[in-house]
């Protein structure tokens, strides 16, 4: 089913909208969220959670892409889930791996409570993965995006970890100098 006819089955409140989305897009928001909670019940529940908030969240908003809106949907579930399970303990995991690989690329004196500064933070991401290769592009977001392990990327992309490794770590020297060159950094 074409994503307009299930947007229009969301904004119809028909049961049908959820099995369809369920049907076309389950698979990758397990994905999503098994990537950040490596567990596949609570990636399940991320899943389910994130068909009721397309439910509630449908009749206000339209989305252009459904395939990114539930992403996002899930990718924020999953990363609640996650810091909520691990506020107590502090482990290893995909997650802390790739903000720790990325903490040299963002400003120690950020401020999360500024918006203004965190959208102008998000839109020079945006415009660094635009001006980056398709596959360049592909390996960043799917390691930063959706924290895919570098043995997944590696295998989708047919490189070696080795080489993934690599590509990741000139990427993030990449937006480095260029955070610096926006002055956000």
């Amino acid at each position: 089913m074409e994503d307009s006819a299930i947007i229009d089955l969301y904004w119809q409140r028909s049961d049908t909208a959820i099995s369809e989305t369920d049907l076309k897009y389950g698979r990758l928001c397990h994905s999503v969220a098994y990537n950040f909670v490596k567990n596949n019940e609570d990636a399940e529940e991320c899943v389910n959670d994130t068909w009721l908030k397309a439910w509630n969240s449908m009749p206000n908003a339209r989305p252009k892409v459904l395939s990114a809106f539930l992403s996002a949907i899930t990718r924020n579930l999953a990363i609640s889930l996650y810091r909520n399970k691990t506020s107590k303990k502090r482990g290893g995991g995909e997650m802390a791996l790739a903000l720790e690989e990325m903490q040299d690329c963002i400003p120690a004196n950020a401020d999360v409570g500024r918006n203004y500064e965190i959208k102008e933070f998000e839109d020079a991401i945006a415009r660094f993965v635009e001006e980056l290769t398709p596959a360049e592009q592909k390996i960043f977001v799917a390691r930063y995006w959706y924290v895919a392990p570098i043995s997944e990327i590696a295998e989708k992309m047919h490189f070696t970890q080795g080489k993934t490794k690599s590509i990741l770590f000139r990427l993030r020297k990449k937006l480095q100098i260029y955070l610096q060159e926006e002055e956000l950094c």
